[in-house]
């Protein structure tokens, strides 16, 4: 092999992509939710509680399993058995978005559609069945709980598979963090139609 194909080979070699960042960053993400889940062990647990009264929506993630035959109405009559057992709480209905895992916020439409009502102050508690059904990332997370907890009425997600409560008192100072909403010289950047006339004048 000649001394010019030596370093051809390791040009080519050096733009072999690698993803190896991204197992980084799920094993950085598990340790964190160890690392809450083992703090969580160390304090008494909140929850909604079933004597107050709330508006509650259950959303869900839809995926077709083989466990029945008709999976979504297994899940969701296994909610109403649940809720009933809470006769002070409201039900407001089920939403309920299709796939196996989160995908972009913006292309869940019964989500959208769920936080609309939330806005709204139709829906004040949220279960679900696990976080990932609303996002694998933690930041989209935290940026939700901190979204509906900062509504004139503070909207709560409980999550059952991880038996999280977004409105349990030891998360009310990080829901609340001042440096999360907009400080006095923030400003909304302008539409579509201001920007061109802007540029006309």
């Amino acid at each position: 092999m000649s001394e010019l194909a030596i370093p051809h080979q390791e040009a080519e070699q050096e733009v072999v992509p690698s993803f190896h960042f991204l197992l980084e960053d799920e094993a950085e993400r598990t340790a964190l939710v160890a690392e809450h889940r083992n703090w969580l062990r160390s304090i008494r647990r909140e929850r909604p509680l079933p004597k107050n009264h709330y508006k509650v929506a259950v959303y869900i993630r839809y995926f077709n399993q083989t466990q029945y035959e008709d999976y979504l109405s297994a899940h969701k009559a296994r909610f109403l058995n649940d809720l009933a057992l809470c006769p002070s709480w409201e039900f407001v209905g089920f939403y309920v978005d299709e796939g196996s895992t989160a995908p972009n916020m913006e292309s869940a439409p019964e989500w959208s559609r769920l936080l609309q009502d939330c806005f709204e102050e139709r829906v004040d508690l949220i279960i679900t069945q696990k976080a990932s059904n609303i996002s694998k990332k933690l930041s989209e997370l935290s940026f939700c709980a901190r979204l509906l907890a900062a509504l004139r009425k503070p909207v709560g997600i409980y999550f059952v598979s991880e038996d999280i409560y977004t409105m349990a008192s030891y998360y009310r100072e990080d829901l609340h963090d001042p440096y999360f909403f907009p400080d006095a010289d923030w400003k909304i950047l302008p539409d579509d139609e201001t920007r061109r006339e802007m540029l006309h004048d």
